[in-house]
């Protein structure tokens, strides 16, 4: 039977990659494919310095059109990343019939309904497996592993630079700003870091789970990002004291009123599985009404690990070249006929409990206005640390942590507890999830 022809849009970290594991596995992914798969072409930026992958035996090319434009190739690899050119190739790929793997999350979060229904007009596939947490196959566990319930909520450590610095900070006592350096020192965060520390990279994955999760379209521009900058070494020590860890978490959740689809960092009982995830590794926790809660867990980025996930998209692909396109698995899960656009929730509709920080003046009745602020508001409190100021008549530090509440009523008490005169810099909040 004729092999496979396949061209790779970009030789980067994870292109070359995918060569590698495709030369190295390429015996038993033959096997499992039931065809030979073959790299027949590839294009990168410049081919001036070594490329991290063997490339004899694949026509090379600065120029990714002509590759898209091959009528012999039939699988598109995009490992460019971006929404710019990476959204024109894969555009006019699908439109010359070709089916597209890529490891893109934010071409599928802000354009995804777009190019799937390209796809669907084309009568083509799009596998993004590797778009969300690397080499965890968390995209087939939920469109296809967990086909049978109403998926109720997913929470996620999505993002392993973010996950790499509060796992520093928390162990070895560390500042944020100095565990950053290191973390672009050692190749984990880019130069600059802000999709990453500021939930913009763990939105978009979470925006594609959510999607699949829930059968609703892709709504990246609706999802709630906050990030770790603020988390001090005080937040860390006194979440500990409390038997918590804080994680920078994606929260996907279907509420009666509609769906929460937010990414902040989070405070997580420390016996939870989830909130012993630590360094750059990736997890991901799913309730299923009929199956409970389920967890995945793996590298979520790096060559071979999203490699892994590519060519397991490849195959899945090459499996399906002959079958009707209205018999394969839908891209979100979900008849594309049958996707429902449930409202996404507002930060201020959502309910959680929280974690509050403030710093008052060491004075006699402080405490009771706040309590009397919180009350007023409706908001139940759980527990209270009042730690002892430095000096006499000094600063101290008041730890709460509050049953549930709908946002908007604490939005409410922190602005008025942070006019009190006796309170001190703003007040901090964390989020706090049971995962229960």
């Amino acid at each position: 039977m004729q092999s496979v022809k396949i061209g790779v849009l970009g030789l980067g970290t994870v292109g070359s990659g995918t060569v590698n594991v495709l030369s190295r596995n390429l015996k038993e992914i033959t096997r499992r494919a039931g065809r030979d798969i073959e790299v027949a072409r590839a294009a990168d930026r410049s081919f001036d310095s070594p490329k991290g992958c063997e490339t004899d035996g694949i026509a090379l090319t600065t120029d990714a059109h002509e590759i898209v434009s091959d009528p012999e190739i039939q699988i598109v690899v995009e490992l460019i990343g971006g929404t710019g050119i990476a959204r024109e190739l894969v555009l006019e790929a699908l439109s010359n019939g070709k089916h597209v793997v890529t490891a893109n999350k934010a071409l599928i979060a802000m354009h995804g309904n777009e190019l799937f229904a390209k796809a669907q007009e084309k009568g083509v596939t799009i596998g993004f497996e590797a778009a969300v947490a690397g080499g965890i196959p968390i995209i087939k566990a939920m469109r296809e592993g967990l086909a049978a319930n109403s998926i109720e909520w997913l929470a996620g450590i999505i993002n392993g630079t973010g996950n790499f610095i509060l796992t520093e900070m928390r162990d070895k006592g560390r500042d944020f700003a100095d565990v950053l350096a290191e973390a672009q020192a050692l190749g984990y965060a880019e130069a600059d870091p802000t999709f990453d520390v500021e939930g913009i990279d763990a939105a978009h994955k979470l925006t594609i789970m959510a999607s699949i999760a829930f059968g609703v379209p892709l709504q990246f521009d609706k999802a709630y990002t906050e990030g770790i900058s603020e988390i001090s070494q005080e937040d860390v020590k006194y979440a500990a004291e409390l038997g918590y860890r804080i994680k920078h978490l994606g929260v996907a959740k279907k509420t009666d009123t509609g769906i929460e689809l937010r990414v902040h960092p989070t405070m997580i009982p420390e016996r939870r599985l989830i909130a012993n995830v630590d360094g750059v590794m990736n997890a991901v926790l799913v309730q299923g009404d009929a199956v409970g809660p389920t967890l995945y867990y793996g590298a979520g980025a790096g060559s071979d690990a999203t490699a892994s996930a590519v060519v397991a998209d490849i195959v899945d692909i090459v499996r399906s070249l002959d079958t009707d396109p209205a018999n394969r698995v839908p891209h979100l899960g979900f008849q594309d006929d049958a996707l429902i656009d449930t409202p996404i929730l507002p930060v201020s509709e959502v309910t959680t409990s929280y974690y509050l920080r403030v710093h008052t003046e060491d004075k006699p009745g402080v405490l009771a206005e706040i309590t009397r602020i919180m009350g007023e508001q409706g908001i139940s409190i759980e527990a209270i640390l009042q730690k002892e100021p430095e000096e006499q008549g000094g600063i101290v530090p008041v730890i709460m942590l509050t049953q549930q509440v709908v946002e908007k009523k604490m939005d409410a008490a922190i602005a008025q507890i942070e006019a009190l005169a006796s309170v001190k810099n703003s007040v901090m909040r964390i989020r706090v999830e049971s995962l229960g």
